[in-house]
C-alpha cells in the first residue's frame, strides 16, 4: 500500500527519543535540518556535516573550491587497486525554496509521524541519497571490506540552480581529472510501484524548454529561430542554459558497469524501470565528459515530490535503501579491470 502523500492531519508526528530510533534515520533527520534551501544556502553547515562524517568514517576529505563560495566535499575511500578507475557516488548539498504555508510541518524540522513518513525540503532530493551512501560505506567499513577500485563520495552545490557554480566548473578542474573515474552514480526520482527507476540519460535545458534528448540540438533551435520571426526581421534571443550533449550510459548486459548494476539488483529481486530523466540533473555533465552515469534513488512505493510542497520520505523505504547500496556499491568497486587497465 502506498504512504498517504499528505500523511495524518494534524499534530507534530511521532518523535522518537534517541534510544529507540535507527541512527542512520536520525542522522538522515539531522541533516535535513541543515538549510541548505535556496536563495542562500548555508553550504558551511553541510561542509561541517561532512567533515565530521568524514572523522566518524576515518576517511579523508578534500575540499575544492570551484567558484568564491561554492566547495565540492570529496570523501575518498581508496581501494586496493588504485589505479583502476574509481566509482564516484555523488549528490547535491542544495534544496529548492519552499512555501512554508502549503506545509503541513515546518519543512525543516525533519517531523516524522506514526507512519514513519518523514518531512522536509531534501528527504527526496536528495539528502536521503546522501546519507545512504554514507551509512552504506559506514556499515561496509565496519565489516572490514575493501574493494579494488577507490571510492569517490562526492558532494556538489547549486545543483538546483543549474549547477554553473558547482559540478559544470568541477568537471573542468584538475582534482576532477584526478578522480580517474570509471563510473558515477548520481540521483534519480521516486517511483510510486514497487520498482525502482533508473535514468542512463536526460533532457537537455534551454531556458522553459526541455529538450528531447531524441531530437538533434539544431532542430530544436531552428524551431525557435521560426517562432520568434516577425514580419519586419528575426528578434535577437539568447538561452541562459542550452545544454548541447546527448550522451546516453549504455544499458546493455555486455556493459561492464551496466552488467555489475543490474545484476545485484536482478539478485536482491528488484525490478528496474529503465528510463529518459524528465529533467536535468548534474549527470547531464559528467556524462558530457565521455563517462557513464546512471541517476537512481532508491525510493520505491513512493509519491514523487520531489520541489513539491510536503515533500517526504518514509523511514523504512529509507532504510530499505542502505541496504540497496550496500550490494551496489561493492559489486560496481569489483569491477574486474577493463580494457586499458591492465
Amino acid at each position: 500500500m502506498l504512504p498517504d502523500k499528505d500523511g495524518p492531519n494534524g499534530g507534530g508526528g511521532v518523535q522518537n527519543g534517541p534510544g529507540t530510533e535507527d541512527p542512520s534515520v536520525s542522522l538522515f533527520r539531522e541533516y535535513l535540518r541543515l538549510k541548505t534551501v535556496h536563495p542562500e544556502p548555508d553550504y558551511d553547515a553541510a561542509v561541517r556535516f561532512l567533515e565530521r562524517i568524514a572523522e566518524e568514517l576515518a576517511l579523508p576529505m578534500k575540499k575544492v573550491e570551484v567558484c568564491p563560495g561554492r566547495v565540492v566535499a570529496i570523501i575518498t575511500w581508496v581501494g586496493s587497486r588504485p589505479e583502476l578507475k574509481s566509482v564516484v557516488l555523488n549528490s547535491h548539498t542544495d534544496v529548492v525554496p519552499v512555501y512554508e504555508e502549503h506545509w503541513k510541518h515546518d519543512p525543516f524540522a525533519a517531523v516524522k509521524d506514526e507512519h514513519g513518513n518523514i518531512y522536509g525540503r531534501g528527504s527526496q532530493d536528495m539528502k536521503c541519497v546522501t546519507i545512504q551512501y554514507i551509512e552504506a560505506i559506514r556499515r561496509l567499513k565496519a565489516a572490514g571490506k575493501r574493494f579494488s577500485r577507490t571510492i569517490h563520495l562526492t558532494f556538489v552545490p547549486d545543483e538546483e540552480v543549474g549547477g554553473h557554480k558547482g559540478m559544470e566548473t568541477f568537471v573542468k578542474h584538475p582534482e576532477f581529472q584526478k578522480l580517474n573515474i570509471g563510473f558515477a552514480l548520481d540521483e534519480g526520482l521516486a517511483n510510486p510501484t514497487n520498482a525502482y527507476t533508473v535514468f542512463y540519460g536526460e533532457r537537455n535545458p534551454w531556458c522553459d524548454m526541455r529538450a528531447c534528448s531524441s531530437t538533434p540540438p539544431k532542430q530544436y533551435q531552428d524551431f525557435v529561430k521560426e517562432h520568434n520571426r516577425t514580419p519586419l526581421n528575426l528578434l535577437p534571443f539568447s538561452a541562459l542554459q542550452k545544454h548541447m550533449d546527448q550522451n546516453f550510459t549504455s544499458t546493455e548486459e555486455s556493459d561492464p558497469w551496466w552488467h555489475a548494476f543490474s545484476s545485484t539488483c536482478k539478485a536482491m529481486n528488484v525490478t528496474l524501470q529503465k528510463e529518459i530523466f524528465p529533467a536535468a540533473t548534474d549527470s547531464r555533465f559528467i556524462r558530457e565528459e565521455g563517462l557513464p552515469a546512471i541517476g537512481f534513488s532508491p525510493m520505491n512505493l513512493t509519491p514523487i515530490l520531489l520541489h513539491d510542497h510536503n515533500e517526504y520520505l518514509n523511514e523504512q523505504v529509507f532504510l530499505r535503501g542502505i541496504q540497496v547500496y550496500e550490494r551496489l556499491v561493492p559489486a560496481l568497486a569489483s569491477v574486474p579491470p577493463l580494457s586499458g587497465e591492465e
